[in-house]
């Protein structure tokens, strides 16, 4: 699973999943660019890592934002070989509680900027034959109390990866898409005192009751960087679950 010669471009890479895939790949001997909406964080994120990475300030929701950002790291490394769609946002609510702007904005985040990564990202991975990651979620898979508007995109992500997958086989782009469970990053921190609200049961014993602990980020960027070797080169329109059983239970 070594990426030597590769070069990714990861969105939401200034913290949490987005940041250890970074390190991930850049240990592997991939060439990195971190963008993220926090340009700073991500330019200070990119010179921890070191190795030629690259820092870059972008927007998702917003397309040319995401044009500049693929440009600048095709400028940075000469070529593309791995696309990253990786930023994303949560909300914890009931939908009953959830406002219009909350799920225009989950919308245009999770789901728009997911596609807007993979569509302007195609011309540069043809001439590499390169591949497309999209981060959804198990909750992609099902629904879940609370997650209702976050459920909805992350499925959303999962029926792109297919289609991008099927349209792409031609070209060499190969486009998977993983689906963690609940990892133990500050967007699930956040989950913690919603869920506690609602059920009244403690957090960490609801997690270990539905799939025995928390995940890493580490465990997250390791099967994102098998997905995006030439190991996978015969993996295309899959998604792939890493939940210690959650979504394997009935009881």
């Amino acid at each position: 699973m070594e990426l030597d010669g590769k070069t990714a471009l990861i969105t939401g890479a200034a913290r949490g999943l987005g940041l250890a895939i970074a390190q991930r790949f850049a240990a592997g001997g991939a060439r990195v660019a971190l963008a993220d909406i926090d340009g700073d964080t991500a330019r200070a994120a990119a010179t921890a890592i070191g190795g030629g990475a690259v820092g870059l300030a972008c927007d998702v929701t917003d397309p040319a934002s995401v044009r500049a950002a693929i440009d600048g790291a095709v400028a940075a490394f000469g070529a593309l070989y791995v696309m990253v769609n990786n930023a994303g946002i949560e909300i914890g609510k009931p939908i009953p509680e959830t406002s219009d702007e909350e799920f225009a904005q989950i919308l245009d985040v999770n789901v728009k900027g997911t596609f807007y990564g993979i569509k302007y990202s195609i011309a540069a991975l043809a001439q590499t034959r390169g591949t497309i990651l999209n981060l959804s979620s198990v909750a992609g898979l099902a629904g879940v109390p609370l997650l209702g508007a976050y459920c909805a995109t992350k499925a959303a992500v999962i029926r792109l990866t297919q289609t991008a997958a099927i349209e792409l086989r031609d070209a060499g782009i190969r486009v998977n898409a993983l689906c963690p469970a609940f990892i133990g990053t500050a967007m699930v921190d956040r989950l913690v005192a919603p869920f506690e609200a609602a059920t009244g049961a403690d957090f960490g014993d609801l997690v270990a009751a539905a799939q025995g602990r928390l995940g890493t980020a580490e465990e997250v960027a390791e099967m994102a960087a098998f997905l995006v070797s030439d190991d996978a080169g015969f993996i295309t329109g899959s998604f792939y679950t890493l939940d210690n059983t959650l979504t394997a239970r009935v009881l």
